[in-house]
């Protein structure tokens, strides 16, 4: 039997929108946002983020408006990022288990004014720590992995108390999941959810985020390396959010987002739980300048970026151009 050339032809389901509305494969939506906020102690305080163009820090009486309009949009959650005072940054980093710090007055008046938005808190000790370094230092410049483990825990335990729904710990030290859920379960809160950063790379993308919040200085030149992974490496990914996963961890964060799909899309084949990515600093920041100059399309880009997101596995992403996002959806 003759056959007309081509018999199939692949752009047929291409040739008007809505075919191509039909056959998507990956949707996305705004149920899929988390928002990173950088908050300021005080009220009615703003600040600009140099190295993130259009995007400020706020106190947390500012947001509230901001969040109540987006939550309005269909912004399901926030992750809560503070700028602590250099006055009280210290060696055993205590302020960031103060029942009255920051962000532990962030989350109360986040919940009472808003108690259906999701409050993320961030569970690591780099605003607080004067070397900038997420877990606590010795003499010799060593990250001490289980008394940081110690700290940590009494974080995440005051961040439940203040009415956090989920607790993230993005440090990287060994057994910290483990610890964590065993405070919490001893203390009652059996639904608070743990988000592990399971598979966070040492990468050069989070320059403007230390910025952000204030601790690239303290860092002074050194590396995170000796906790955060290897970017070479993918077979450690797994391991590590094994363990976490056996821990307790509810939900899993890979960072960064768009360099490290690969590992999303491994490790959504291989485990069972939600899979989150974070669009990072340095992606915002490099997105933002290419736009700026008119090098690509802005509003076309961070669409195409979710949607590349989504197809790899994820639940969720943390980006921060969540606001505009929202605002090209509604448009839409």
């Amino acid at each position: 039997m003759n056959k007309s050339y081509p018999s199939t032809r692949m752009r047929r389901n291409r040739s008007s929108k809505f075919i191509r509305n039909l056959v998507r494969e990956t949707s996305f939506s705004s149920d899929d946002l988390i928002y990173p906020i950088f908050i300021l102690p005080g009220k009615s305080k703003s600040e600009d983020i140099i190295s993130m163009p259009g995007k400020k820090r706020y106190s947390i009486d500012k947001y509230l408006p901001i969040l109540e309009r987006l939550h309005k949009s269909g912004l399901n959650a926030v992750a809560l990022f503070p700028v602590i005072e250099k006055s009280k940054k210290t060696n055993d980093a205590k302020e960031s288990f103060n029942n009255n710090g920051l962000v532990q007055k962030s989350v109360r008046i986040l919940k009472k004014e808003l108690p259906d938005l999701g409050v993320i808190t961030d569970i690591a000790l780099d605003p607080y720590t004067i070397t900038g370094h997420d877990g606590l230092v010795d003499k010799n410049g060593n990250i001490l992995n289980d008394q940081t483990v110690k700290v940590l825990s009494k974080q995440a335990l005051s961040h439940a108390e203040a009415g956090a729904d989920i607790v993230a710990p993005s440090d990287m030290m060994d057994g910290r999941v483990m610890s964590i859920r065993n405070i919490l379960e001893k203390n009652k809160f059996h639904n608070t959810k743990i988000l592990s950063y399971a598979a966070k790379y040492a990468s050069h993308l989070y320059g403007p985020f230390r910025n952000a919040v204030d601790s690239y200085n303290n860092l002074q030149g050194s590396s995170k390396e000796t906790y955060q992974m290897d970017f070479a490496n993918i077979t450690e990914a797994s391991l590590e959010i094994k363990l976490d996963i056996n821990e307790g961890a509810d939900m899993i964060i890979i960072k960064p987002g768009l360099p490290y799909l690969d590992i999303v899309s491994r490790i959504k084949d291989k485990y069972s739980v939600p899979v989150f990515s974070y669009h990072v600093s340095g992606e915002y920041s490099m997105i933002k300048a290419a736009a700026k100059k008119k090098y690509i399309e802005e509003k076309a880009t961070v669409l195409e970026a979710m949607y590349c997101f989504k197809r790899a596995g994820c639940n969720a992403v943390l980006t921060y151009y969540t606001p505009e996002i929202l605002k090209w959806l509604d448009d839409k």
